[in-house]
């Protein structure tokens, strides 16, 4: 899962990162509404984590323009009062959530953690290909009712592959997933965790398949 943090003070905005990259979210992180909208128009996201009050162009100013161009990201609003009208400006603008600084670290990831729920499936608890398990609440694989070892970039692939399962996942979309702004992307190391995760999955039912030229497909043994 990738979020994109929109958040003007520098303290803050290094503890939000550090905390999620713990709990193996890809996260990109600007300090204003305009470079967050630039990046917006060309980047995909999974949740928007925004300030309410920003410099220049506001963070409901920002949610506005999302909404009237038809960007349905999820967006978890972050503002410094919880007072009615304040609250009613969020939903107003489009929020899905919102949180009141200064918040607890378990809020923050519980709430992002339902609004990523909310978006992949309103239907399942969890997703199946054959003995592999993941579980939208914890974001967790299991494989045999055993956690499954994961790195950060390892976990940000599997998790795209088993939310597209059975579709043909692309290396530049598994690239997109699995890199910040920060990061230098690189194909090869995309063959490198590919090749880390099919051990892993080495005695497990699912499978990642090559498809050449197009990308790869997480699909059960033998299916």
């Amino acid at each position: 899962m990738k979020l994109l943090l929109v958040e003007d003070n520098a303290e803050l905005a290094h503890w939000i990162v550090k905390l999620l990259r713990a709990e193996n979210f890809v996260m990109d992180s600007v300090p204003d509404a305009e470079r967050a909208e630039a990046i917006l128009a060309n980047q995909s996201y999974d949740v928007v984590l925004l300030d309410m009050r920003l410099p220049a162009m506001s963070g409901k100013d920002l949610l506005t323009r999302l909404r009237r161009r038809g960007d349905n990201v999820p967006v978890l609003m972050l503002t410094a009062h919880g007072s009615i009208d304040d609250k009613v400006d969020c939903f107003g603008a489009g929020a899905d959530d919102y949180v009141v600084k200064p918040f607890d670290a378990r809020e923050l990831v519980a709430r992002i953690k339902a609004l990523v729920r909310r978006q992949c499936s309103e239907r399942h608890v969890s997703l199946v290909c054959g003995d592999l398990h993941y579980q939208f609440n914890s974001r967790e694989f299991r494989h045999n009712d055993a956690p499954l070892p994961l790195r950060r970039r390892e976990h940000a692939i599997l998790e795209t592959l088993m939310l597209r399962h059975g579709k043909t996942v692309s290396k530049a979309t598994l690239m997109e997933n699995v890199f910040s702004l920060d990061d230098e992307p690189s194909v090869d190391a995309i063959d490198v965790y590919i090749h880390r995760l099919r051990k892993h999955l080495s005695v497990s039912t699912a499978q990642i398949m090559t498809l050449r030229g197009l990308g790869y497909i997480l699909r059960t043994r033998d299916a």
